[in-house]
């Protein structure tokens, strides 16, 4: 049993010193689809607004949330909650997976500024 429990061991010792690596960052962007990720709507316009576009990708052409900075595109984790901030101006706080280019989302927030 030691030898197959020592393997199973290290594996979870593994990965949890992966997680405590990750660490909180703050993104800023604007919430947009997989299909339009650059948020430039001109060549589909799904909608009258910017907003009605990102969500009609999503909705209908199976696109997802993402997050464009205006020079890198991550995909956002959470799709439930970035569904209510399409087209509009964020900040994104969670970790960044580099190899995905995907932010797990803690929260997201409008940009007031």
């Amino acid at each position: 049993m030691g030898r197959v429990m020592r393997p199973a061991i290290v594996l979870v010792l593994a990965m949890g010193a992966a997680a405590a690596g990750q660490r909180t960052q703050t993104f800023t962007g604007v919430v947009t689809d997989s299909e339009c990720s650059n948020a430039d709507h001109s060549h589909m316009r799904m909608g009258p607004t910017d907003a009605e576009c990102v969500n009609a990708c999503v909705s209908e052409h199976g696109a997802s949330y993402v997050l464009y900075d205006g020079k890198n595109t991550y995909t956002l984790s959470d799709q439930k909650t970035a569904e209510g901030f399409g087209a509009k101006k964020v900040i994104v706080t969670g970790t960044l997976d580099p190899k995905t280019k995907t932010i797990h989302v803690a929260s997201i927030k409008t940009d007031g500024r």
